[in-house]
């Protein structure tokens, strides 16, 4: 069989070149020909690009307003040719392609990677948060589903890995005296609060701190330990592992505009005046944390 990413890429090539000179819909198959013969040399066995790049295009229009329906601050002629080709061929594998054949996880990781490979800085996490929110929006099929060579016995809670990390509540105090709280957004449309993964022979303390620096460029003066955040999560190659989040108090240095790296999940960073933060969705176990904090700022 035919390295069905190289395949992928050949169409969102085609789909590219289709675009951007705004060619006949017709023309499309002897691009992805043409593209084959020139960048995927002994391949012969077209058939899978063939039929990605007809069911794309038989159902752009669908695709198109399924993407401005999830993205409505980005029109469709706006997004870059690249990110709006990638995403309308995911989003057919998404919503229209072989589920037992090509999973919705699959299809959303090779949109991405092709993000990564064709696209710019930000558009792995541009073509991430938009599949994410449709793959939530249609029930996160195959969610719970790990790959049968991955398949473990189920171990029991206190014998799973455990994976160490740490954050922080993030607190400025303005000029006219009111507090206000750091926050980063996810794909899935939460507020939350910055973590990150202990490393080898690091403190948590040091940990919360790098990782605030390291996610939204804020330099920070830990002040009190507000506890720990702990679940079940579903790694890859591990199969459930527990995760401990210690979560501290902590007050930033230069409370100026947050800066958000290009940290895979999240879209964006945003002071909040605390008396704004009960109408924000939040996770129902942060909660607890921006409670603590709260009551200890109070």
């Amino acid at each position: 069989m035919a390295n069905r990413h190289l395949l992928r890429s050949l169409v969102m090539q085609a789909l590219f070149e289709w675009d951007f000179n705004n060619l006949d819909r017709s023309v499309l198959p002897d691009i992805v020909r043409r593209l084959a013969n020139e960048f995927a040399y002994g391949v012969e066995d077209l058939s899978f690009a063939l039929d990605l790049v007809d069911g794309v295009i038989s159902r752009l229009e669908q695709l198109d307003k399924v993407i401005t329906t999830v993205a409505p601050d980005w029109p469709i002629e706006q997004i870059a040719i690249v990110d709006r080709n990638i995403l309308r061929l995911g989003l057919y594998e998404l919503l229209f392609g072989n589920t037992k054949d090509v999973p919705a996880r699959v299809a959303i990781n090779e949109a991405i990677e092709l993000a990564k490979t064709f696209g710019g800085e930000n558009s792995g996490r541009f073509i991430n948060g938009v599949l994410g929110a449709i793959y939530k929006e249609i029930g996160e099929p195959d969610k719970d589903e790990i790959p049968a060579k991955l398949k473990k016995k189920d171990i029991p809670y206190e014998q799973m890995e455990q994976e160490l990390l740490a954050g922080a509540v993030v607190y400025c105090q303005k000029d006219d005296g009111a507090l206000e709280l750091a926050l980063v957004h996810d794909i899935f449309g939460y507020w939350t609060l910055s973590k990150g993964r202990v490393e080898e022979g690091e403190e948590l303390a040091d940990t919360a701190k790098r990782e605030l620096k390291e996610e939204i460029s804020l330099d920070i003066e830990i002040k009190d330990e507000l506890g720990d955040n702990e679940y079940v999560a579903t790694d890859p190659e591990k199969g459930k592992i527990r995760k401990k989040v210690s979560y501290f108090l902590a007050e930033a240095k230069n409370p100026d505009e947050l800066k958000l790296s290009s940290k895979e999940g999240l879209d964006k960073a945003k002071w909040f005046p605390i008396n704004e933060i009960s109408d924000l969705k939040i996770y129902d176990d942060i909660l607890p944390i921006i409670t603590q904090a709260l009551k200890k700022l109070a």
